[in-house]
């Protein structure tokens, strides 16, 4: 995801080489980075933080009490700080840190890999407006950034969009296996099924029509799509959906918790 960040906000302009630094512990991987983006790369993270307006904590969840703790001396109250540490809460990030730092947690999803994410922010206490701009920005360039105003819809928010691009996976596959079974060859079905929902998509946010209108729009009466979606309700299709998120949404408060 921190390389996803970084081809985003060079590509976007916002920022230039000489703006980034990053800390990472495999020499390897700095290497690889370096010489792919020309940014400036090190094994300290003290050094990072130290030398950074803006700290962006791009690790694991469990990594995050090692990485905190290993900065919280330099970790000073005139910076910003992004986690996306899925499940991390703001009072277990400041508990470690130490003191009451501007910290947004952000979630983030696998499509910001090709700058088509859907990230979504909350904001701690102590941010500007003008600096809730530029944190947004920089979640902009990997795609698309929204906010919500309580802690608590994170949750909601990880099995939406974090866990989103697993369940779009699966229908994917199975249109796939669908089209496969009635004689695709399984490279083109792949290749419709992909467009297919990119395509919907983008007509969904392009304002051509609500998810309801565009299902009407290709349903006429007693063809084809009508009887694929009777198909789809009797096997419970939106209820499996629902109660997928639902259950992610859980597993996400259950391991805050944990963590916490």
């Amino acid at each position: 995801m921190a390389e996803a960040m970084i081809k985003g906000l060079l590509a976007s302009g916002s920022f230039k080489k000489k703006d980034i630094i990053l800390s990472d512990v495999s020499a390897e991987r700095l290497s690889y980075l370096s010489s792919q983006y020309g940014v400036t790369t090190t094994s300290d993270n003290k050094e990072t933080v130290k030398t950074s307006d803006i700290v962006i904590f791009s690790v694991k969840p469990q990594v995050i009490p090692a990485v905190c703790g290993e900065v919280r001396n330099v970790a000073t109250t005139d910076k910003l700080y992004v986690s996306i540490a899925a499940g991390i809460r703001h009072s277990f990030i400041k508990t470690i840190v130490g003191r009451e730092i501007r910290l947004a947690r952000v979630m983030p999803n696998t499509p910001s890999l090709v700058l088509e994410g859907a990230s979504c922010v909350y904001f701690g206490d102590g941010f500007s407006a003008e600096e809730e701009d530029m944190v947004l920005g920089i979640l902009g360039s990997l795609g698309k950034a929204f906010r919500v105003e309580s802690e608590d819809l994170m949750d909601a928010v990880t099995a939406l969009s974090g866990s989103g691009p697993a369940f779009v996976s699966i229908f994917i596959e199975a249109l796939c296996d669908g089209a496969v079974k009635m004689g695709l060859s399984r490279e083109l079905a792949t290749d419709l099924a992909a467009q297919t929902v990119l395509g919907t998509s983008k007509m969904i946010q392009e304002g051509i029509g609500h998810p309801a209108e565009i299902k009407d729009m290709v349903t006429s009466p007693g063809g084809t799509t009508a009887s694929g979606i009777h198909s789809l309700e009797r096997g419970g299709f939106r209820a499996a959906v629902i109660s997928a998120v639902e259950a992610a949404a859980r597993r996400s408060a259950e391991l805050s918790e944990e963590e916490d």
